[in-house]
C-alpha cells in the first residue's frame, strides 16, 4: 500500500513548486528589493524629501522672494536660523528666507533630475530598440551618429545651448534630457540584439505582426528591468549636472533657485561664518544623491536574472 502521508507530502511539494514558479518577475523583484536595507532606507529618505517639498510651504512664514529688512541690520547673527523670526533655516545675504528657498531649490533640482531622465529614457529606449531590431545598414548609421554625438563634450554642448537659446528652466530640461539619452540607446540596442532572435519574436513575425508592434509590445517590455535600473542611476547624475551648471551661474536664474545656486551662494559667504547658508542645501543635496544611488543598486540587484 502507498503511504498516504508520503503522497500528501509529495503533493504539497509540487504545489509549493508550482506557486514559486508562478510568481511574477516584479513580485519576486519586489521581495528582493525589500530585503535590501540600504535601498529601503533610500526610498524612505527620498520620500521624506519629496514630502518636504510638498508640505513644507504650508509651514513657511516667508516667501522665497520676500526680504526681511530687519535681518539685514543684525551684524552679529547675520540672519541665523531662528524660530522666533520664522526663518527656520536662517536667511541669505539679501535677507531672503532660506527655508523657502531650499524648498524651491529642492523642487527645481528634483524636477530636472526626474524629467531629464524621463526624456532620456523615452528617446534612448526607442532609438536603441529600433537600431537593434532593424540591424544592418540602418543600425550602423544610427549608432555612428550616436558615436559622433558622444565624441562632442557633453558639458560644452549644454553650456552652448544655454548661452545661445537663453538660460531658462525649460532649456535646461531639454538640454540635459536630449543629450543624456546616448548611453541609454547603446544599452538598449545591445539588449535588443540579444533578444530579437528569440522564439517569441520569431513567432510574432510568423504571425504577421508588424515591426512597430514587435518593438513596442514585445521588445521594449522585456527591457523594462534594465531601463528602470539605468533610469534610477541616471537621476543623480542629472542632478549633479544641473547643480554644477547652476553653481557656475549658467543654470537656474533668479528669482528661481536650485541646490547648485544655493550651494554657490553659501560657499561665497562661508568666510563670514554663515555656515547655514551652505549647510542646509548641501544636506538635502547629499542625502538625495545617496538615496538615489542606494535605490539604483537595490533595483539592479533585485532585477538581476543571475541572482534568481
Amino acid at each position: 500500500m502507498v503511504n498516504k502521508d508520503k503522497v500528501q507530502q509529495v503533493a504539497d511539494n509540487l504545489l509549493e513548486a508550482t506557486e514559486t514558479k508562478s510568481r511574477s518577475l516584479w513580485a519576486d523583484a519586489g521581495r528582493r528589493f525589500l530585503r535590501n536595507k540600504a535601498a529601503v532606507g533610500g526610498v524612505i529618505a527620498l520620500t521624506i524629501i519629496l514630502l518636504f517639498t510638498l508640505i513644507g510651504p504650508s509651514f513657511a512664514q516667508w516667501s522665497n522672494e520676500e526680504i526681511d529688512w530687519s535681518v539685514l541690520g543684525q551684524v552679529k547673527t547675520m540672519g541665523a536660523p531662528s524660530f522666533e523670526t520664522g526663518h527656520y533655516f536662517g536667511t541669505d545675504d539679501l535677507g531672503r528666507d532660506l527655508y523657502s528657498r531650499v524648498i524651491q531649490g529642492t523642487a527645481v533640482s528634483l524636477m530636472v533630475g526626474f524629467i531629464g531622465s524621463i526624456v532620456a529614457v523615452l528617446v534612448g529606449t526607442l532609438y536603441g530598440a529600433i537600431a537593434g531590431y532593424v540591424g544592418g545598414r540602418v543600425d550602423n548609421i544610427m549608432m555612428r551618429l550616436v558615436d559622433i554625438f558622444m565624441s562632442v563634450p557633453y558639458m560644452f554642448v549644454l553650456i552652448l545651448m544655454l548661452v545661445i537659446f537663453g538660460r531658462s528652466l525649460n532649456m535646461l530640461f531639454i538640454g540635459i534630457g536630449l543629450i543624456s539619452w546616448l548611453d541609454m540607446s547603446r544599452i538598449v540596442r545591445g539588449q535588443t540584439l540579444s533578444i530579437k532572435n528569440k522564439e517569441f519574436i520569431e513567432a510574432a513575425k510568423a504571425s504577421g505582426v508588424s515591426n512597430t508592434t514587435i518593438i513596442t509590445r514585445h521588445i521594449i517590455p522585456n527591457l523594462l528591468g534594465i531601463v528602470i535600473v539605468y533610469a534610477s542611476l541616471l537621476v543623480p547624475g542629472l542632478i549633479l549636472t544641473e547643480s554644477f551648471i547652476s553653481f557656475l551661474g549658467l543654470g537656474v536664474q533668479e528669482p528661481n533657485t536650485s541646490w547648485g545656486a544655493l550651494i554657490s551662494e553659501g560657499a561665497g559667504s562661508m568666510q563670514y561664518g554663515t555656515l547655514w547658508q551652505i549647510g542646509f542645501p548641501l544636506f538635502f543635496f547629499v542625502v538625495t544623491l545617496f538615496s538615489m544611488f542606494f535605490i539604483g543598486d537595490g533595483l539592479r540587484d533585485a532585477l538581476d536574472p543571475k541572482d534568481r
